[in-house]
């Protein structure tokens, strides 16, 4: 693997800079490095930038509307992002349905969805978890009975983030009752508004308002929005749980943002007179997580090349997954330790504290789901001891 830039690939990234230079406003930074997600009418307006220039899909293929980079311009594009303290791209349009559709999903499909996910004129929520059926997802209870030209959906999803705002959902029903429970199952694609949708809000610990349950009663879909074969969505859907794992080889490129902050706050606050960043525990501390961010920068390279040249990637997604969430908890916890004790009761500072500190505080609460998400943590070690170790 060549971790050296061509001189093409350095004109590239001199283009990039100067994209996010001009599209990236400087007061998303405390909250992009916090990990925070911005506001919807702020992604929105990112990625409508990002697709007038021709780059709205950077990983999908030209025949899609994707703009055909190479690994090192993925990975320059990515760093350069994070150096520039843009938000990563709302994913699960980009990078979860939007490539089941053009590798599963009929022309019509094609013709309908992915235009609209690129230039972000629809907003995809992802219809899998139910109550009991979270990491089993295979459990899941949601059924789809045929009806003429239609499928009727009935049953209940939860933790569908954004599904307040979402024009669009993804979601995985029970079509015929199998002796094996992962057989049976469909992927199929439903308008949010479609009578027999409610939508309640799940109150989270960051009061950030991006959770929901979705009650689907009656939802009538049509046959036509059934992606790829009736009883097939368990495949399809394993596919795009690893791309989900997948999003954090980008993520975990912007770890370096979070670590920044952690710098300036320790570089801030003084222990008896000297710079907590210059006390040899914390710098250990800190040089520690810079270490273990600078390997994990580099298996996700190694994940980009693999994934270049066709070659399975494996149980690397998980590895990555798994990675990525503990530093990145680990790194947040450090940030708050850095502003030492006036972090325990930042909402009485009334402005008189860290600015970033609210979003320390926040960062740090948001990433205790990151070892949730895309499969718990447990499930990561699961599939990494089966397929890597043949355990």
């Amino acid at each position: 693997m060549d971790l050296e830039f061509t001189p093409a690939e350095l004109a590239f990234r001199e283009e990039v800079r100067a994209f996010f230079a001009e599209n990236v406003p400087a007061e998303w930074l405390t909250r992009v490095r916090a990990g925070l997600r911005l506001e919807p009418q702020e992604l929105i307006a990112y990625q409508k930038a990002l697709a007038a220039r021709g780059w709205g899909a950077p990983t999908w293929p030209v025949e899609y509307g994707g703009p055909g980079w190479s690994p090192a311009q993925n990975y320059i594009f990515e760093s350069e992002s994070a150096r520039a303290g843009a938000p990563i791209q709302f994913h699960q349009g980009l990078e979860l349905i939007g490539p089941i559709i053009f590798t599963y999903g009929s022309q019509e499909l094609k013709d309908r969805y992915l235009p609209g996910i690129i230039n972000a004129d629809d907003w995809w929520c992802q219809g899998y978890s139910e109550p009991g059926a979270g990491s089993d997802l295979a459990s899941l209870r949601t059924t789809a009975v045929r009806d003429g030209d239609h499928y009727v959906l009935n049953g209940q999803k939860m933790w569908t983030s954004y599904a307040q705002v979402a024009s669009h959902m993804f979601v995985l029903a029970r079509t015929s009752q199998e002796p094996k429970r992962q057989q049976g199952i469909s992927l199929l694609l439903v308008d949010m508004t479609t009578p027999g949708i409610a939508i309640r809000k799940i109150e989270t610990m960051d009061e950030k308002y991006t959770t929901n349950e979705v009650f689907l009663d009656d939802v009538r879909v049509p046959v036509g929005n059934l992606v790829g074969e009736e009883g097939r969505g368990w495949e399809y859907g394993k596919v795009l749980l690893d791309r989900e794992r997948m999003v954090c080889s980008a993520t975990a490129i912007h770890l370096p943002q979070v670590l920044d902050g952690v710098r300036e706050a320790a570089a801030a606050r003084k222990v008896r007179g000297v710079p907590l960043i210059e006390t040899p525990a914390f710098a250990a501390q800190l040089a520690q997580l810079e270490i273990e961010a600078m390997a994990l920068e580099t298996m996700v390279l190694r994940l980009l090349a693999d994934l270049a040249s066709g070659a399975d990637s494996g149980p690397r997604g998980s590895m990555v997954k798994l990675r990525w969430s503990d530093l990145y908890q680990r790194a947040t916890a450090l940030w708050i330790d850095a502003h030492g004790p006036e972090a325990a009761h930042f909402r009485a500072l009334d402005g008189e504290g860290p600015a970033d500190m609210p979003y320390a505080m926040q960062g740090a609460l948001y990433s205790r789901v990151t070892s949730i998400y895309g499969g718990s943590s447990e499930i990561q070690h699961n599939i990494i001891a089966r397929r890597a170790l043949g355990l």
